[in-house]
């Protein structure tokens, strides 16, 4: 009888810790949401303050900041990206140069089309500049938009006056004989909440600081153009590997990568490297994928590769 008791009290302490625990879990996930949806209206009205314009081009409307005058640097973002970083990225030098800065396929209100690989985006970017009255460009990308910057300066080398690399991915040394479909974060988690939640672990995941969210929001805004990264534009120099002819580039390059990047690996671009041609590669020891810390070698090494191929 009193065993019998016993297992009656352990079952009923059992439950009151699994509520204890649901309601905590529920209560953290009820205040995560305020935070977010608080995180989330300054994001949108962050993003007013860019004053993007819209474009209707030949596959659809483009968004893009067109700011300060003078010789043009198109800017090209990464992933979880628009034109709110691509401005960012070159934010200073808007005094000195004329900055393009457009949202690639899917992301900020650019639409996507039904084959949105990099080739048909740099095609885009043609169209726009063609557009807008400009002939030859600085190409300037940071993550995921070194691979659409690779091939624009591979297709439009006559548009072309530099190609500058920020953490960017790296064309391999050889064909491989397999590679990752999908490479970015899942799909399920391409949206505000979610990436929310995931905030906290930005560090150990990708080497970036947890306020790094403030400036991704709204991320549903930008969900096709993550997956279409993921699923199109990152494997494209392995899918297409005999399409990117790096030793044919007819344009000076600029590239900046740090050793503790934990997005882009710095062992496959110092691989890689000897595929550029009149290439200046320059290399930091810390600062992770965003190379933080690095700002004023940085912008001296581009100020100096920007006068020099004008």
């Amino acid at each position: 009888m009193t065993r019998i008791k016993n297992r009656g009290i352990g079952k009923r302490k059992g439950m009151i810790v699994l509520i204890t625990v649901t309601l905590v879990i529920v209560i953290y996930l009820f205040i995560q949401y305020i935070l977010c949806s608080i995180a989330l209206k300054n994001g949108y009205q962050r993003l007013e303050t860019y004053n993007a314009n819209e474009i209707e081009l030949n596959y659809g409307v483009m968004t893009y900041v067109d700011k300060g005058d003078g010789d043009v640097i198109l800017s090209i973002h990464g992933i979880s990206g628009g034109y709110d970083q691509a401005l960012d990225t070159v934010a200073d030098k808007v005094s000195e140069y004329r900055i393009i800065a457009p949202s690639r396929f899917g992301y900020l209100g650019s639409d996507i089309p039904d084959n949105p690989t990099p080739q048909e985006q740099a095609k885009a970017f043609v169209e726009l500049l063609d557009n807008l009255g400009i002939d030859k460009v600085y190409l300037l990308a940071t993550s995921a938009g070194g691979t659409v910057a690779i091939r624009f300066a591979l297709d439009y080398p006559e548009r072309t006056k530099g190609l500058i690399l920020y953490s960017t991915a790296a064309p391999l040394i050889e064909k491989p004989e397999s590679y990752q479909e999908y490479q970015g974060p899942p799909s399920f988690a391409c949206n505000n909440f979610g990436m929310w939640l995931l905030s906290p672990f930005f560090k150990p995941i990708m080497g970036m600081e947890p306020d790094t969210i403030y400036s991704m929001l709204p991320i549903n805004e930008r969900h096709n153009g993550m997956v279409m990264d993921a699923s199109i534009t990152n494997p494209d120099m392995a899918r297409n590997y005999d399409e990117y002819q790096i030793e044919n580039l007819q344009v000076p390059s600029l590239i900046f990568q740090a050793k503790d990047d934990l997005m882009s690996k710095y062992e496959l671009i110092e691989q890689s490297i000897h595929r550029f041609p009149n290439c200046t590669f320059i290399v930091f020891e810390t600062g992770g994928h965003l190379m933080n810390g690095h700002g004023e070698e940085i912008n001296t090494a581009l100020d100096k590769f920007l006068i020099k191929n004008r």
